[in-house]
């Protein structure tokens, strides 16, 4: 379900994500030895190589620390990687100023009730599907697919699409013939 956007989106630079119930179905895997392990969907990954390609920055944004998500951070090239923020207003604040990019100018994909303070702070906010219903009606876009299915793909292309940025980004993929 897509809502009016409020924003130029050419203007969006950080792209901030949650990550258990966006990033993943929020399933979290207990192994015999304690070990953590989590489901990532390649689309997802693949979405923010793009994003990454169009020269813009990333960040995770987590309630909770995990090594999967560490690992998953390096393997994507994850700008910044704050886990372990409860309260993750505060926790945004501070990245911005680090990133040095206003909230105007940076998009958030939430799940939960502890993303709320973050989805109405920043420029533009964002909803899986399976999000929790307040969270969904604060959002200004709401994802037809389910976080851990493709979601944060989904959001990277509506963003990059109304920025006039997308088919730039997929020119590799296209024969001369498409383009036209």
């Amino acid at each position: 379900m897509k809502k009016k956007p409020k924003k130029n989106f050419a203007d969006i630079q950080l792209l901030i994500m949650d990550v258990d119930g966006v990033l993943t179905d929020g399933t979290v895997m207990i192994n015999g030895d304690g070990s953590e392990g989590k489901s990532f969907n390649l689309l997802d990954g693949h979405g923010i190589k793009m994003w990454k390609r169009a020269g813009l920055k990333t960040a995770f944004l987590s309630g909770r620390f995990s090594k999967a998500t560490d690992c998953r951070a390096k393997d994507l090239n994850i700008d910044y990687c704050l886990q372990d923020c409860f309260d993750k207003l505060p926790a945004l604040k501070k990245l911005l100023e680090e990133a040095q990019v206003q909230a105007k100018n940076a998009a958030y994909i939430g799940d939960d009730l502890m993303d709320l303070p973050v989805i109405r702070y920043v420029g533009f906010g964002a909803a899986v599907a399976n999000a929790v219903d307040e969270v969904k009606k604060k959002a200004d876009y709401v994802t037809a697919r389910a976080g851990g299915g493709g979601a944060v793909r989904e959001v990277i292309e509506y963003i990059l699409k109304n920025a006039g940025k997308w088919q730039e980004l997929i020119k590799k993929y296209m024969s001369d013939s498409e383009l036209t």
